[in-house]
């Protein structure tokens, strides 16, 4: 994809982002994983630049190119989100979260709804519980634990140069900012409050989940009112690399049934 990388003072902070399509036009904004970086949304954020579709993804603080330390809750990092959004004078985007951005999307939606236009949840949950043994795993060898959850991360036959990509990218996140991003998941929970999101909402999950099930997201669907969900075929929890296609026009049918 061929991103316009650019960065803004949050707060002082230099939050660093890329952003592709028409400069006009509703944003929509991408949020990464635990551990990850903006560049996992390279594949999507093509396909649907390419469709005419404004788009942004962020670098969390301490990830990618963005400055400081990490944050260690979800309602930390869903802040920033926020004064990012501030910063770079964006109204009411649609925030698309996976896994960890997901909640972190999820907490921006329950504080301050009226910034945003929609929410995008892909391959996450109102409650991620994370095994013990990763996070006591992240401290005692990081390169193995990394090993583990991407072990998880993919439907079976996936090409293994995706599996690649996945493990260079978490290796190369401090292991403070990981561990800090995994024990943020842990500790959120937001499985009673779902009946307070009112934004239009789209659920995207990979059939062959092991890290966020399926199970996850029809519970985030049937609890957020007027939520809708897809499962996405032969796709595990980094669906939106395994099937960009498939979760791109998901994607472009929701954002055309917006106001």
């Amino acid at each position: 994809m061929s991103w316009r990388e650019e960065a803004v003072d949050a707060a002082g902070r230099r939050l660093a982002f890329a952003e592709a399509g028409p400069p006009p036009g509703a944003p929509l904004v991408f949020l990464h994983g635990a551990g990850g970086t903006r560049e996992v949304w390279a594949r999507l954020g093509h396909g649907l630049s390419r469709k005419g579709r404004r788009v942004l993804a962020l670098d969390l603080p301490g990830h990618g190119r963005s400055g400081g330390p990490g944050c260690r809750s979800i309602e930390e990092y869903a802040a920033w989100v926020l004064r990012f959004l501030g910063a770079q004078g964006l109204r009411r985007p649609v925030l698309a979260g996976h896994s960890m951005g997901g909640a972190v999307a999820l907490a921006c939606a329950l504080s301050s709804a009226e910034a945003l236009g929609g929410l995008i949840l892909l391959g996450t949950g109102a409650r991620l519980r994370v095994l013990d043994s990763i996070l006591q795993g992240l401290r005692a060898d990081f390169a193995r634990a990394v090993d583990a959850i991407v072990g998880y991360s993919f439907a079976p036959g996936a090409p293994p140069a995706l599996a690649e990509e996945t493990r260079r990218e978490l290796l190369a996140c401090p292991p403070g900012v990981a561990e800090g991003d995994l024990r943020a998941c842990d500790a959120f929970d937001v499985m009673d409050r779902l009946g307070e999101v009112t934004l239009p909402t789209l659920v995207l999950c990979g059939e062959s989940d092991a890290l966020t099930p399926s199970k996850y997201s029809r519970f985030l669907a049937g609890r957020i009112p007027g939520a809708r969900l897809a499962i996405v075929e032969k796709a595990g929890h980094m669906l939106m690399l395994e099937r960009p296609a498939q979760v791109g026009e998901a994607i472009a049918a929701f954002l055309d049934s917006l106001p």
